[in-house]
């Protein structure tokens, strides 16, 4: 059943991965209207066993991951899986896969084979490190990536201290952005010319991404720059400040900010000391300037300098735990927090698409799949004959939902 709605409409993807880049990629794409099948082993993507937590018997996140996408359950060390997943590949657009170099072309499904029957197969790779490169048969994590592409050594709160990863897992998530914006540039590139490619791009890179001003400075001065807590490498002052019940984030960091800044704390004459005079002046100087507008921030409430922050330009703004921000007025006017509802869990709440298109908006349109929740029907659509279908079902080589599931 294609989707109708977003700038992806009639964009046929098969999803061949699992945990989380991979299903990052097709959901990016799901959201955006492409008919994304999300292809499962018999015991399911390994995220239907992340648990605790879960509602109703259901993996929180398996469902954030996978929602407005059918689900397909194929043996592929089966014939007829191999079967049934060549079928829908020869008019597929997109084909996704995570899994170590080599499996797909043990399997005989490598891009190459795969190119021979579908001239315009897109097929995206998304690995540890990428498909050339010494590294290229090492499998990958987002901490280990996190680790090896510099992020760990920038992250925390100073130097000397332990290395720390991002509370979120950046690697994984910006390398399925990353390769959904490759499927959406190398979809263009088809429908101008009917011709398929490869898109490879891997945790490693996407942990490299998010290093450009770090990577700057390590350019210019051929030093590695340190962690600086909340602080900003470039610029000042640009971090979080503790309040008399809080924190707040302040990016007074040009100097029009600044000193509005100054004039809102009530310490205007800060603008002519010498330590603090330009930016280069509180680079060299921050410490020193942490502490004294730590000193004035710590006298009133988040709440009380915040509003008086924002009437004077000033950027400021809470620093919000995670239900916080998902009761946040603007992550709500932005559809940033949605609801599916899901046979077995009820309604479940998801994070929402992050682009807003004016003509052809995305949609959270359905909830994650059941464990082969659409395989009769997709192949069905397919092609396959009632009868093949129940003998691939007896056999194995397809799942469908068992009566939990079904009920």
């Amino acid at each position: 059943m294609t989707a109708s709605f977003g700038p992806l409409a009639g964009m046929k993807v098969i999803e061949l991965a699992h945990i989380m880049a991979g299903p990052v990629c097709g959901m990016m794409l799901a959201d955006m209207g492409a008919d994304v099948v999300k292809v499962e082993k018999p015991e399911g993507d390994d995220t239907r066993r992340f648990l605790p937590p879960d509602i109703a018997g259901e993996s929180a996140a398996y469902m954030m991951m996978n929602r407005n996408k059918r689900g397909l359950v194929l043996d592929l060390k089966s014939e007829d899986g191999k079967q049934v997943l060549r079928r829908m590949l020869e008019t597929a657009d997109v084909v996704i896969e995570n899994y170590r170099m080599g499996t797909m072309e043990k399997l005989g499904l490598g891009y190459d084979a795969l190119k021979s029957r579908n001239p315009g197969l897109i097929y995206c790779a998304i690995s540890g490190f990428g498909r050339t490169g010494p590294y290229a048969t090492r499998g990958g994590f987002d901490l280990i990536a996190q680790g090896m592409s510099g992020l760990m050594s920038i992250t925390g709160e100073g130097p000397g201290r332990p290395p720390v990863k991002s509370g979120a897992p950046v690697s994984d998530i910006t390398a399925g952005i990353l390769a959904a914006l490759g499927c959406a540039a190398a979809y263009a590139h088809k429908l101008k010319t009917g011709e398929g490619q490869t898109v490879d791009t891997s945790l490693f890179e996407a942990g490299i991404t998010h290093t450009y001003w770090q990577s700057a400075i390590a350019f210019a001065t051929g030093i590695s720059p340190a962690p600086l807590g909340s602080a900003h490498p470039l610029n000042a002052p640009y971090q979080a400040f503790r309040t008399a019940d809080g924190w707040i984030n302040l990016g007074a960091a040009n100097q029009k900010n600044f000193e509005r800044m100054l004039e809102v704390i009530g310490a205007p004459e800060l603008a002519h000391d010498p330590r603090f005079a330009t930016n280069r002046d509180r680079m060299n100087n921050l410490p020193a300037l942490e502490a004294l507008l730590g000193d004035y921030f710590a006298k009133d409430s988040s709440a009380a300098w915040l509003e008086r922050l924002e009437p004077a330009g000033v950027p400021a703004g809470p620093v919000l735990d995670i239900r916080q921000m998902h009761e946040d007025p603007q992550a709500l006017a932005r559809d940033m927090i949605v609801t599916t509802h899901h046979p077995n869990a009820g309604e479940v709440k998801a994070i929402g698409l992050p682009i807003k298109f004016s003509q052809t908006p995305g949609e959270i349109a359905r909830p994650a799949p059941l464990l082969g929740q659409h395989s009769r029907e997709i192949l069905a659509e397919s092609g396959f004959a009632e009868a093949d279908i129940e003998r691939m079902i007896e056999s194995g080589a397809v799942r469908e939902p068992g009566p939990r599931q079904a009920s």
